[in-house]
């Protein structure tokens, strides 16, 4: 009887130690999950290294083609206009990229393109983990493009939050990726707590 009533104890532990999904994410609207719609071209920036200076110079391109492209496609509608308008206007987006570098007298390769083949790596926003995967973006990269990105939905315009951090432009701290080590950490957090509840009783 005692054994029953420790196995129940453990049981029950390791229940209420594992993380609630699927009924609670279930609950709410797919709008409060899924943020990018499945047709969108993104925006993604790729700063030449991690030191301030680069990472800086990433944020001034950001915000310059940001507001630009931003309001071409505001008044759009139809992903097919907004496609045949950026892709016309490649050339007045490297036309921004050296005019920043011009004003800020750094002299520093850069690539513009857009397609459709555009490798984003995975990122969680939300409850919503985007997998990794090639997507249609306009991919600016910066000197060597090792540094941390900068990525958002240009449309339908989005770009007011920052998937990069998971968190809105405005009250971002930081611009380093969110990675699988962190949603791996929670799982082998999970695993050593089983672990030793087990170890604990003195069960293997």
């Amino acid at each position: 009887m005692k054994k029953l009533v420790i196995s129940a104890i453990i049981f029950i532990i390791i229940i209420l130690s594992m993380p609630v999904k699927g009924t609670s994410d279930e609950s709410h609207s797919d709008s409060n999950i899924k943020v990018i719609p499945d047709e969108a071209i993104r925006l993604r920036i790729l700063a030449n290294s991690d030191n301030d200076e680069d990472q800086q110079l990433k944020r001034m391109v950001r915000d310059e083609v940001n507001a630009v492209i931003s309001e071409w496609v505001k008044e759009i509608t139809d992903i097919n206009q907004a496609r045949d308008l950026i892709d016309a206007r490649t050339p007045e987006i490297e036309a921004i990229v050296a005019d920043v570098l011009k004003r800020e007298n750094i002299e520093q390769d850069y690539h513009v393109e857009y397609g459709t083949n555009v490798t984003f790596p995975a990122k969680l926003y939300g409850n919503f983990l985007y997998p990794p995967g090639e997507y249609e973006a306009v991919l600016i990269t910066l000197g060597q493009g090792k540094g941390s990105n900068w990525w958002c939905v240009l449309f339908p315009p989005l770009c007011f939050l920052d998937f990069s951090n998971g968190t809105s432009v405005a009250s971002a701290s930081s611009d380093e990726e969110v990675d699988d080590k962190a949603l791996a950490e929670e799982d082998d957090e999970q695993a050593e707590v089983k672990f030793f509840l087990f170890e604990w009783f003195g069960w293997s």
